[in-house]
C-alpha cells in the first residue's frame, strides 16, 4: 500500500478523531474556558503517545500550555524539524451566525464545520496522519527525521508567551527547519506555499490644544485647534502615488525577488470577486504594485480610526481641547518593528503646528515580519512534495496577517517553511468555520512525502 492509499484507508478515522479534538471549547481569549484550552493540551498529548511519539510533554507557561512531542529519527545524524501549530480556537461569537453547535463538529459532504476545523486543529493533526503512513509504508520504526511538534495554546490570544517559552526550551528544539501549518492556500484546484507574512505595529496618536474646549466664534481662527492638526498629520501619511511618506519608512525594505512576482502574477486572481469581498468599488493603494502585492509584498499605513470634539446630534461650534486617532502599520522583511514606532514619532513630532503637543502610545513591541527563501533546499523540497500530493505545479503566495512565526526563526534560528492547506473560503474566525477533508489528507499526503526529501536535503 503506498502513501496515498494508506491516508485514504484512514479516512474516516481520521475525521472521527479531529472530530472529537474539536468539540473541546479550547477559546484562550474566554477565561471562563480556560479549562477547556487545557483539556485541549491534554487531549492532544493522548493522542500524540497514541500516535507513537516517545517523548510528549505539556509545556506550561504564566498563562495557557503548550504541547511538546518528539520522535528522533533512528539515525541520530537525521535532520531536525520543528511542527508549529496551536490548538487554541477563537470565540464563536455571534452565536446565533452558526448553521450547527461550534463544538459539534459535522460533516456535511467533504466539509467537516467547527470552530477550529482549519483553524488550526484540522492541519495539525494532519501531520500525525502523514507521519504514520510514512512510517506504514517505509515499514521503519522511526521517522526518517527527527520531529519535533510544538502546538502552543495562546496563539488566537497574542501569543503572550510564547516568545520565553521558545527561549526557555531553545535547546530541546534545536533543528534544521520550522514546518508552520497555520495560514492557506490560494484554492483547491491551484495548491500555493505561504512564503512570508507581514509584520505589525499599531498606535494611538493624541493631539491636545487648548485646555479646555472654545467657543469657535472667540477663539476660531486664532486659537490651535488639534483636530485640524490631526487631520494634517494624517492626510500626510501617503503621497499622490500612495506611498507612505514617513521619511525612512522604506530604508529597510527588501524587494521581492521576480521570480516570485511572477508567481504571484500567475494566480488566477479576479479584481472583481476581490472588490466584492472587501465591499469596495474601486482598488487603491502603492503605484506600480498589483492589488496582491500591495496586501502581501508591500509595507502599509493604515487610519483605523479617529474622534474629536463634538460629534452628537446638532451642531455645537466649538475648537476642541483633543483629537485622537489609531494607527496600523503593516510591515515586510526587513522592517523592524521599533525602527518604525521611532520614525512615526519623529514624524508626528515633526510636523505639529504651534500649540499643540501629541502623544504618540504604540501597543507593544510589535510583531516582526518573516519570509521564506524561494532558493534554499527546504523550500524546494516542501513545493516538490506538495506538488506531488496534489499533482500540479505549486505557487508562491504570501499572507497580509502577522503570528508568531519570526520568533521561531529568530529564537531557534531555523528558517521557517509553510506547508498548509486551509482555504480563505474556510471562514476562520467567523461563523461556520469548516475546513475541506480531502486537503487536510492532501496535506497528510505532503508531510509524508517531505520528511522523506529532507532527511536527504538538508543533510549538512
Amino acid at each position: 500500500m503506498d502513501v496515498r492509499a494508506h491516508i485514504q484507508a484512514h479516512r474516516d478515522e481520521f475525521v472521527a478523531t479531529l472530530s472529537q479534538w474539536l468539540a473541546i471549547p479550547s477559546i484562550s481569549a474566554d477565561p471562563a474556558r480556560h479549562g477547556d484550552v487545557r483539556r485541549s493540551a491534554e487531549w492532544l498529548a493522548e493522542h500524540l503517545r497514541k500516535t507513537g511519539f516517545p517523548t510528549v510533554e505539556i509545556w506550561e507557561t504564566p498563562g495557557l500550555p503548550a504541547v511538546f512531542a518528539e520522535w528522533p529519527a533512528a539515525d541520530p545524524d537525521a535532520p531536525a524539524v520543528v511542527v508549529y501549530g496551536h490548538h487554541d480556537v477563537q470565540p464563536v461569537d455571534p452565536l446565533d451566525a452558526w448553521d450547527t453547535d461550534p463544538f459539534t463538529p459535522t460533516v456535511r459532504g467533504d466539509q467537516l464545520i467547527g470552530r477550529g476545523a482549519s483553524d488550526d486543529k484540522g492541519q495539525i493533526l494532519f501531520h500525525t496522519l502523514g507521519l504514520r503512513a510514512n512510517l506504514a509504508v517505509s515499514g521503519a520504526d522511526a521517522p526518517p527525521v527527527t520531529i519535533k511538534l510544538l502546538v502552543e495554546g495562546e496563539e488566537e490570544s497574542g501569543s503572550p508567551h510564547f516568545a520565553d517559552l521558545l527561549t526557555r526550551h531553545r535547546d530541546r528544539l534545536a533543528c534544521d527547519v520550522v514546518v508552520i501549518s497555520d495560514t492557506t492556500m490560494w484554492g483547491a484546484d491551484t495548491p500555493s506555499m505561504c512564503v512570508g507574512m507581514r509584520g505589525l505595529t499599531d498606535c494611538q496618536i493624541d493631539v491636545y490644544g487648548p485646555r479646555t474646549d472654545l467657543h469657535s466664534g472667540s477663539f476660531g481662527g486664532a486659537a490651535p485647534n488639534p483636530a485640524r492638526a490631526l487631520a494634517a498629520l494624517l492626510a500626510g501619511l501617503h503621497d499622490a502615488d500612495g506611498r507612505v511618506a514617513i521619511p525612512g519608512f522604506y530604508d529597510e525594505v527588501v524587494e521581492a525577488s521576480p521570480a516570485e512576482r511572477a508567481s504571484i502574477a500567475a494566480l488566477p486572481f479576479d479584481e472583481a470577486a476581490w472588490l466584492a469581498n472587501a465591499a469596495s468599488d474601486a482598488a487603491v493603494g502603492e503605484a506600480g504594485y498589483s492589488i496582491l502585492e500591495r496586501v502581501w509584498l508591500r509595507p502599509t499605513a493604515e487610519i483605523n480610526g479617529m474622534w474629536s470634539g463634538y460629534t452628537g446630534e446638532g451642531g455645537k461650534t466649538i475648537v476642541p481641547r483633543s483629537a485622537h486617532a489609531k494607527l496600523s502599520f503593516r510591515l515586510v522583511p526587513d522592517q523592524e518593528p521599533a525602527l518604525i514606532q521611532e520614525r512615526v514619532r519623529r514624524y508626528v513630532h515633526d510636523h505639529l503646528p504651534p500649540g499643540v503637543r501629541a502623544e504618540v502610545r504604540f501597543h507593544g513591541p510589535g510583531v516582526r515580519p518573516c519570509a521564506s527563501d524561494l532558493d534554499s533546499a527546504a523550500v524546494r523540497a516542501a513545493r516538490e512534495a506538495m506538488g506531488r500530493a496534489f499533482g500540479t505545479e505549486v505557487h508562491y503566495t504570501r499572507e497580509g496577517g502577522s503570528g508568531p512565526e519570526a520568533d521561531l526563526a529568530d529564537i531557534l534560528g531555523a528558517p521557517l517553511v509553510f506547508v498548509a492547506v486551509g482555504l480563505n473560503s474556510d471562514r476562520i474566525h467567523a461563523p461556520n468555520e469548516k475546513v475541506e477533508i480531502p486537503l487536510l489528507l492532501k496535506g497528510a499526503e505532503t508531510v509524508a512525502y517531505l520528511w522523506d526529501s529532507y532527511a536527504t536535503a538538508l543533510r549538512g
